[in-house]
């Protein structure tokens, strides 16, 4: 191994998804010299296994759908999809796994890029092994950020290895569509991988180990989407773990613990994140190799005034916007800090995360979608506010009808009946994502009841479900 001498940095960046990128955007706007670090792809699993390529396989199994609930239009969609140019078209969204793209935006930006895996090595130390062996040590001035992501945690079963199961990765970048593909677990993506590839032609069997999908969310959003998968073909099973997995001659067999014995040509495992930190080398700085990264809102790992941990390594919502949103964050804290300004630090300040605490906003991109922010009724009884919940369904909506005949969805805000303000909002049915900005704004702005009253949607849009909560509400 051939080893080069120290290069200094004011900061550096381990990982180069989309939340490294942010922050060392942001570093490097304030004057900052900054290098980033990352052993794969530049631009992170979102560009190339998350959020880009799952929502190209999504959108046009999306818009087939919406399209087959509109007289006029509905015999021209009803046979299958193009597979093939869907795929073709995912593809494309993820530059074909190249990432020439996001390294010249880097360039552009002036930020160093360093090919490797990249560890600490004692406070405010990097070291870089690169491809061929050659060791780099890179020094921070300022700060380090950790930005290495989560990836995905497989279940302790004899022998799955031998499985070859797919991740999440393999659900984005397959090449053809298996014929028969078991799909375990009930969150976002089991749900939205269900979702498309039953519509791309494989018979998917999902196995949801709780009572029901989307746990995190309302209620009534795992219902609606569980009733929707199963219209459209999927086998849901809830209350049903894996017990054992084998591959037979080529074939998947996976035994559950009621005894069934389901067969297929693929089995994902959609059943949970863990963090991408386990060589890194953060015992070199006392801490525990694999963890989560505990940090104050400034995104500063507590008991330090140098490391920063930024997006899901540090576990307080594991969604790329929501990461991009600390990057920025976290950018302007270590310029402020930098500088010696003042450090804009209380609550929805300049440099402190508040929104990870009362304002996260996700959208699942299943059909219907179902899309979050804030509290759901139960976080919010559970944190001690006195709230009441307000539902409308979205039949009461015109624009609901006119965007598609027999529309299903359910609207919910959570009011908080003291601060007369919203604690959260739940949207489920077609295209309900484009709705949620507003409610993030209610909630994140501490809207009151009384202003919103006043804020007047247009008609006929979906946005008037919002006349309907508050209307409802005020009785």
């Amino acid at each position: 191994m051939t080893e080069t001498e120290s290069i200094a940095y004011d900061v550096v960046v381990l990982g180069a998804g989309p939340v490294g990128e942010n922050v060392a955007d942001r570093t490097r706007a304030a004057g900052l010299t900054t290098a980033v670090v990352e052993s794969e792809l530049v631009g992170g699993e979102c560009s190339y296994w998350a959020c880009m390529p799952s929502k190209a396989l999504l959108r046009p199994v999306i818009a087939q759908s919406d399209a087959r609930r509109l007289p006029g239009l509905a015999q021209a969609v009803q046979g299958p999809l193009d597979t093939a140019a869907v795929l073709a078209r995912r593809n494309y969204f993820t530059s074909n796994w190249k990432d020439d793209g996001q390294v010249g935006w880097l360039d552009g930006i002036s930020a160093d890029l360093y090919r490797g895996h990249g560890r600490l090595a004692g406070p405010r130390t990097v070291t870089v092994t690169g491809p061929d062996g050659t060791l780099t040590t890179l020094t921070a001035r300022r700060a380090v950020a950790v930005a290495t992501g989560t990836r995905a945690q497989l279940p302790d079963l004899p022998g799955l290895a031998e499985v070859r199961p797919w991740t999440s990765r393999e659900a984005t970048s397959a090449q053809q569509a298996p014929g028969r593909l078991i799909v375990v677990g009930g969150g976002v993506v089991a749900t939205e991988m269900a979702t498309a590839w039953q519509a791309l032609g494989s018979r998917v069997t999902l196995l949801v180990r709780g009572k029901g999908l989307l746990g995190r969310m309302e209620p009534f959003a795992g219902e609606l989407v569980a009733d929707a998968l199963k219209e459209a073909g999927v086998d849901v099973r809830t209350g049903t773990s894996v017990r054992s997995v084998t591959r037979e001659d080529g074939t998947v067999v996976a035994v559950t613990d009621g005894g069934d014995r389901i067969e297929a040509d693929e089995i994902l495992f959609a059943t949970g994140r863990v963090p991408h930190t386990d060589d890194i080398g953060l015992d070199t700085v006392g801490l525990e190799p694999g963890s989560w990264l505990s940090v104050d809102d400034t995104l500063l790992v507590e008991g330090t005034d140098w490391l920063y941990a930024v997006g899901d390594v540090n576990h307080r919502a594991l969604l790329t916007h929501q990461g991009k949103y600390q990057a920025r964050i976290a950018g302007a804290a270590i310029a402020a800090r930098a500088a010696d300004t003042p450090l804009l630090d209380e609550p929805w300040g300049a440099h402190a995360a508040t929104a990870d605490h009362h304002a996260v906003p996700q959208v699942v991109f299943t059909d219907p979608e179902a899309a979050a922010v804030g509290l759901s009724l139960a976080e919010a009884e559970q944190a001690g506010y006195r709230v009441r919940a307000v539902d409308v369904e979205f039949s009461s909506v015109a624009g609901a009808g006119l965007y598609a005949d027999g529309y299903k969805g359910r609207a919910r805000m959570v009011v908080d009946l003291e601060a007369e303000i919203l604690r959260g909002v739940t949207f489920v049915g077609p295209g309900v994502g484009e709705l949620i900005h507003s409610a993030t704004i209610a909630v994140a702005g501490e809207v009151p009841i009384s202003r919103l009253w006043h804020a007047v949607p247009s008609y006929p849009t979906l946005s008037e479900v919002w006349l309907r909560l508050l209307e409802a509400y005020r009785g």
